[in-house]
């Protein structure tokens, strides 16, 4: 299946110059948006995943998902202020910027078994931090998956030791 049939492209979001993937238009077709999920439930489905880490905001909707097609938890990964117990933070570079995740301090323990997972990796900012996240707490981070993979902006490199996943790509900008 071609799935970026449907994703929606959109120029100059969120700011000129980017050509932003927008995946919320594959969310809302029900066969192409059950393919995604049922390939990458394939991936890790003899891997023994204790939890799927969601980036905020689109990596709540596939990684919440793919934790419930693994029969595992889901952990949020969220921007600064959104959690309300004590968390530890991660700062990262994106394409268009800096910003800094955050994680409770007690969503995970040493030796759990854990993916991390996005829409989108451009930079790979927020997957990395998401990984030195859980690394943090002494998690064992088993992969890293995304819908999109941009590979010009170097985000695949900086994931490749963590099991790397992505469903398709898309050269430039």
């Amino acid at each position: 299946m071609n799935i970026k049939e449907y994703i929606r492209d959109i120029p100059d979001f969120p700011k000129k110059g980017i050509l932003f993937h927008d995946v919320t238009t594959l969310f809302k077709h029900a066969e192409a948006f059950d393919y995604v999920m049922n390939t990458m439930t394939s991936w890790y489905a003899d891997k023994k995943i204790d939890y799927v880490l969601g980036i905020e905001a689109r990596g709540f909707i596939v990684g919440g998902i793919l934790a419930n097609l693994l029969g595992c938890g889901f952990v949020p990964v969220r921007k600064p202020g959104k959690l309300p117990a004590d968390v530890i933070t991660e700062e990262y570079e994106l394409e268009y910027g800096t910003d800094k995740v955050e994680l409770h301090k007690d969503a995970l323990k040493q030796g759990d078994r854990v993916i991390v997972v996005d829409d989108l990796v451009a930079t790979g900012g927020t997957l990395v931090a998401g990984v030195k996240l859980a690394q943090k707490l002494k998690a064992k981070v088993v992969g890293v998956a995304s819908i999109i993979d941009m590979p010009d902006l170097g985000g695949r490199q900086k994931l490749q030791a963590f099991d790397y996943k992505y469903m398709v790509e898309y050269k430039g900008h």
